[in-house]
């Protein structure tokens, strides 16, 4: 069965950082790539990070500079390492993988940790 399991929420002044991690399993980790999206209240879900299997890494632009995605294919992990956060940055934040299931791309989405920038 394919998990994800987000994790590292938090409470957190700004200024401040908290990294999130997701844990897979059920799947080759290795193969695919991986996003981190956000939904905060009222609004839709948008694209905060991914990295692909090569390595490369791609930001949107309002957490460029501040967040790093990075994964460890010895452990099914990807981590958002997220700094300088501002009150802006509150959301829940999901990490998505599309896997290759049943012949189609199939969508899979972590639980979402809560994130919450004081200002």
């Amino acid at each position: 069965e394919v998990q994800l399991q987000a994790a590292g929420g938090g409470l957190v002044q700004a200024g401040g950082s908290l990294r999130l991690s997701c844990a897979a399993s059920g799947f080759s980790f290795d193969d695919y790539a991986v996003g981190w999206f956000r939904q905060a209240p009222g609004k839709e879900r948008e694209g905060v990070s991914c990295i692909i299997t090569d390595g490369s890494t791609y930001y949107a632009d309002s957490v460029k500079g501040r967040f790093t995605i990075s994964r460890d294919n010895a452990k099914n992990t990807v981590y958002l390492q997220m700094n300088s956060l501002k009150p802006e940055d509150t959301a829940v934040y999901y990490c998505n993988m599309d896997i290759w299931r049943f012949g189609t791309w199939v969508p899979y989405w972590g639980q979402g940790t809560q994130v919450t920038v004081s200002s």
